[in-house]
């Protein structure tokens, strides 16, 4: 399919991540017409995009084959994951690594533009639920979002798009192992007969766990059907994720993930501690679109979706057990009128109901405050609407501005199933009661074309999210509780440039956001409701090829993430970095098309030192972590492909906590980078 064959090169358009092989580079049309689609939910041409939208492509993650999205997304500028255990992870787009409410509610996760939970029903490892293995592509917005995206793209939005169907008959599986005895297979079919198209792919991975006793066992499946009409289209998505995991817990202690000793230890074994996190997801959604006129079209996509998981709370000290769920139905509609002279104006309203649950019990013996028994039992049906209008005016030749507005009513109805107010001096639990929220988020950017292959834009975006109901119903004691979440938001200003095509790409982007009413813990446990953070940031990302031979990819952050206010009781100083939020990042891709049919790369990930509590008086050092990967085609059915993981060997943590606690009086504890291991695998078409 050509539209296919372009996607690579949108990595130089939008993120600039990855050259191709040498065969595969001669195969691109290199014209602008290249498109991202999550910005307007529809194809944009990057050199028209006020803002920012980093990419992924197909073959990169083809050439990548991640087993954790970590190992993908982290390529993208301003984009900093970070790996907990098994396929757990925390998020940071343009933010430090947020965690709790904060870190499931300030970004938006969506498979083809339908968001994977409901928005004030998010986890904070939400990605796990998306077939990113078999994607067709990734894309990340790196700060609000546009006038099409509401509750939760606050600091940052990421759409995983379907692979779409072959235009030939495609059957292919892929194999590969790797160290502790990860196994993980995947396998396509694919066509298109006629008018119709379709995909299915499959995918299962089983992992013993790089700590001791904690792995876990994951399967994925993704269904496709496209129908190509002269006047009507549509696209149908089901898409379905199970996950069976034995959790470890953090490595405790300073630089404790140096200590050979402790660095394989699960720490929840040593406790007698049988941690378990089991998660199932499904999503069933249909788009359809329908061209009414030459100028006028719209788009109707119902969906629906279902999510439960169950796990043992190992972090805290009763480890009670969480089970929650959540079905949902929806419906995002967009009616589209192109104006004499370029001008666009887009119009529509998204609405979505959510019924939801959550409890937690503790069958362990009091221990302090964590008591014994029900601490939570409620139930929450949600309500959203939200009309918005999205409208781009070509107000001179080479200049495009863009302006939009989305207004979102969030109404959560709550009951409380259990009987008293209060449990203990832990746990408050609200009266069952009706809680709304509304916010309006503006938008406006404009796009001035300098030349042919360049542009340069500026952007302003005002992102807001009601409250999580964790946050809301599932809110403890704390002395510096002075009232109860409200919606958050976030206003930000960026102006960037980009080249395309030939020869040099880069786009360099600068960003300063300002936001209030952020609902978070602080680094001693205590619940902020009103707390206000400044994040400002340059992003650079190059890709430069040689020669046919060797090409460069680069990735760079340079960010400062602060507190805007001061809180005497959390050791909280206006200026003061947020935890988790490291000055600088990168990445850096050397390629080599070996022969017209190989490709290796060296992959350098760069992190700064960050502080790991709020007083910025503990911090982590920071880490250099090398990876190398190679992928040969043997023959046109069978190819070949291997990495190294931690090249050097080097002694590093994914992420570094802290947290003093009696059997920790140290604070500091760390999911451990693995040491270095070899993945081999095979792909076979048929």
């Amino acid at each position: 399919m050509p539209t296919l064959r372009k996607l690579p090169l949108l990595i130089a358009l939008a993120s600039l991540n990855i050259a191709l092989p040498a065969q595969a580079q001669e195969d691109q049309d290199l014209s602008l017409d290249e498109l991202v689609v999550t910005g307007t939910r529809s194809g944009t041409p990057i050199l028209e995009l006020a803002g920012n939208t980093g990419k992924i492509s197909e073959e990169e993650i083809d050439l990548v084959r991640p087993d954790h999205i970590t190992e993908v997304i982290n390529r993208i500028s301003g984009v900093n994951i970070q790996r907990g255990n098994g396929q757990e992870h925390l998020t940071s787009i343009r933010s430090p690594v947020l965690t709790g409410g904060a870190g499931a509610g300030s970004f938006l996760f969506l498979e083809d533009g339908i968001p994977l939970r409901a928005a004030g029903f998010a986890n904070v490892n939400g990605l796990f639920e998306s077939n990113y293995e078999q994607a067709g592509g990734i894309e990340v917005v790196r700060g609000p979002g546009s006038a099409f995206y509401g509750s939760n793209a606050v600091h940052g939005l990421v759409n995983v798009l379907t692979r779409a169907p072959s235009l030939n008959l495609e059957r292919q599986v892929d194999l590969s192992v790797g160290p502790h005895d990860l196994y993980k297979f995947k396998g396509t079919v694919s066509d298109t007969v006629g008018r119709h198209g379709y995909r299915v792919s499959v995918n299962g991975t089983t992992d013993n766990g790089y700590a001791e006793d904690a792995g876990y066992d994951q399967q994925k499946i993704t269904l496709r059907h496209d129908y190509y009409g002269d006047q009507d289209s549509f696209k149908t998505i089901f898409s379905a994720t199970n996950l069976n995991q034995k959790t470890a817990g953090y490595v405790e202690g300073f630089e404790a993930y140096k200590d050979g000793s402790l660095s394989r230890g699960n720490i929840n074994k040593e406790r007698g501690i049988d941690a378990y996190r089991n998660a199932k997801s499904f999503r069933l959604s249909t788009e359809w679109e329908r061209q009414l006129n030459e100028t006028t079209s719209f788009r109707l996509t119902p969906y629906m979706r279902h999510t439960e998981m169950d796990f043992l709370m190992h972090f805290l000290r009763g480890q009670p057990i969480e089970k929650n769920k959540h079905t949902s139905a929806g419906l995002l509609s967009a009616l589209t009128h192109e104006l004499e002279g370029g001008h666009t104006i887009i119009v529509g309203t998204d609405v979505e109901y959510t019924q939801g649950d959550l409890s937690e019990v503790q069958s362990n013996p009091t221990s302090g405050p964590f008591v014994q028994g029900v601490h939570y039992d409620y139930e929450v049906d949600a309500t959203v609407l939200a009309p918005y209008i999205h409208s781009e005016w070509q107000v001179l030749d080479k200049t495009r501005v863009t302006a939009g507005v989305r207004y979102e009513y969030t109404k959560y109805d709550y009951t409380n199933n259990t009987d008293s107010r209060e449990l203990g001096t832990r746990y408050l639990r609200p009266d069952s009661g009706k809680d709304t929220f509304s916010n309006l988020s503006p938008k406006l950017g404009l796009v001035q074309e300098l030349t042919e292959n360049t542009a340069a834009f500026v952007n302003y975006a005002r992102g807001n999210r009601a409250p999580q109901t964790t946050d809301l119903y599932r809110a403890q004691i704390r002395p510096s509780l002075t009232g109860s979440a409200d919606s958050e938001s976030i206003d930000s200003i960026e102006v960037g440039f980009r080249k395309v095509g030939d020869g040099l790409q880069y786009e360099i982007a600068a960003y300063q956001m300002k936001k209030k009413d952020y609902f978070f813990t602080d680094s001693s446990s205590e619940n902020v409701p009103d707390g206000k953070t400044k994040h400002t940031g340059i992003e650079l990302g190059v890709f430069y090829p040689f020669n046919s031979l060797f090409d460069i990819g680069a990735n760079v952050t340079f960010a400062k993430h602060e507190y805007d206010f001061d809180k005497e009781t959390s050791n909280i100083d206006k200026g003061n970095y947020l935890v988790t939020a490291p000055r600088r990042m990168g990445n850096v891709r050397l390629g080599w098309n070996v022969t017209p049919k190989s490709r290796a790369e060296l992959e350098w990930v760069h992190m700064s030192e960050y502080y790991v509590n709020d007083a910025n008086s503990e911090k982590y050092e920071g880490h250099d972590v090398f990876n190398l990967r190679a992928s040969h085609a043997v023959t046109d059915s069978l190819t070949l492909y291997g990495r190294v993981h931690n090249l050097f060997d080097t002694d590093y943590a994914e992420r570094a906590d802290y947290q003093i606690t009696p059997n920790n009086p140290e604070g500091y504890r760390y999911f451990v980078g693995e040491r270095r291991g070899l993945h081999v695998g095979a792909s076979y078409s048929f």
